[in-house]
C-alpha cells in the first residue's frame, strides 16, 4: 500500500499541468505555445534553404524561425517531421515522436545538430507564427474542416502547407474532399495535394491530387495522417476544403491495398496504399 501511495504521488507530480482533450494527453500551456509551429521547405525541394533564406521564408509569412523550446513544445503534442531544419539562432534539428530505423537514430525528442557555424549550409526551416494557422497545423480534434490559404478566394503562388493529424490510438481518419480546384496538370507537378498515411511526408505515401474533380474519400490505416499542399510560381485556382472525422476501425468494411498510377478525367493522382469507402 505504501508503495502504491508513493507511486501515485510521483505520477501526480509528473502529470501536474497536464490534462486530456478529446482523449489525448496534453500539457495545456505547451499546447497553446506550440499551435503556431510548422515546417517549411524550399519550393525546389528538401534541404535547399540557407539560414538567411529560412528566416526570409518565415518572415514572408509574418512569422519567425521557431526556437528550440517552441519546437519541443510542438513535439510534445505530436509534431513529428523527419527533416532537419533551421531554428532560431542558427540551430538545426528536427522533432521525433516515434523513432524509426531511418529517422531519429532510434531516439525521441529534438534530434539536435546544434548551432551551425556555417550559415550557408542548406536545410529546411521550422517557423513559428501563432496567428497564422490557415496554412498548415497540428490537429488532434476528432473532426475538423480545413482549407487552402485564402479559400474561397484563389490561393497564392509558392505555397507549401503541412497539416498533421493525430487522433486517439486505435482510431482511424476518414478524409473527405468538400471542394477541390487546383491547377490541372496530367503529371500533378505544378499545384497539388499529397496525402501520407503517416505523421510525416516520408513514409506511407497515399496519393498526389490535382485538377478540378473531387478525389474519393480516404481512410487511414492508423491514427495519424499528413496532408501537404504545394503551389508553384504560376497559375492559381479556387483551392479546396477538406474534412476529416475520427472513425472506429470496426465500422470499416474496406481494407488498405496497393494500387498503381492512375489518372481519371479532371482528377489526376499517383495512388499508393489507401482505403476507399
Amino acid at each position: 500500500m505504501i508503495i502504491l501511495i508513493y507511486l501515485f504521488v510521483f505520477l501526480w507530480e509528473e502529470a501536474h499541468g497536464w490534462g486530456f482533450k478529446n482523449g489525448i494527453f496534453h500539457n495545456s500551456i505547451w499546447l497553446e505555445q506550440a499551435a503556431g509551429v510548422y515546417h517549411r521547405e524550399a519550393r525546389s525541394g528538401k534541404y535547399k534553404l540557407t539560414y538567411a533564406e529560412a528566416k526570409a521564408v518565415c518572415e514572408y509569412e509574418g512569422g519567425r524561425l521557431a526556437t528550440y523550446k517552441q519546437l519541443e513544445a510542438a513535439r510534445k503534442i505530436g509534431f513529428h517531421v523527419c527533416a532537419a531544419g533551421w531554428m532560431a539562432k542558427g540551430r538545426v534539428g528536427y522533432p521525433i515522436v516515434k523513432p524509426g530505423p531511418n529517422c531519429g537514430f532510434g531516439k525521441t525528442g529534438i534530434i539536435d545538430y546544434g548551432v551551425r557555424l556555417n550559415r550557408s549550409e542548406r536545410w529546411d526551416a521550422y517557423c513559428y507564427n501563432l496567428h497564422a494557422k490557415e496554412c498548415g497545423g497540428v490537429f488532434t480534434d476528432p473532426k475538423r474542416i480545413f482549407k487552402s490559404p485564402g479559400f474561397p478566394n484563389e490561393y497564392d503562388d509558392n505555397q507549401i502547407c503541412y497539416w498533421h493529424i493525430r487522433l486517439k490510438y486505435g482510431q482511424r481518419i476518414h478524409v473527405s474532399f468538400l471542394n477541390f480546384d487546383l491547377e490541372d496538370d496530367p503529371a500533378c507537378l505544378a499545384d497539388y495535394v499529397e496525402i501520407y498515411d503517416s505523421y510525416d511526408d516520408v513514409h506511407g505515401f497515399v496519393g498526389r491530387y490535382c485538377g478540378a474533380e473531387l478525389p474519393e474519400d480516404i481512410i487511414s490505416t492508423g491514427n495519424v495522417m499528413t496532408l501537404k499542399f504545394l503551389s508553384d510560381a504560376s497559375v492559381t485556382a479556387g483551392g479546396f476544403q477538406i474534412k476529416y472525422v475520427a472513425v472506429d476501425p470496426l465500422s470499416k468494411t474496406s481494407q488498405g491495398k496497393n494500387t498503381t498510377t492512375t489518372s481519371t478525367g479532371n482528377k489526376s493522382f499517383l495512388a499508393g496504399r489507401f482505403s476507399h469507402l
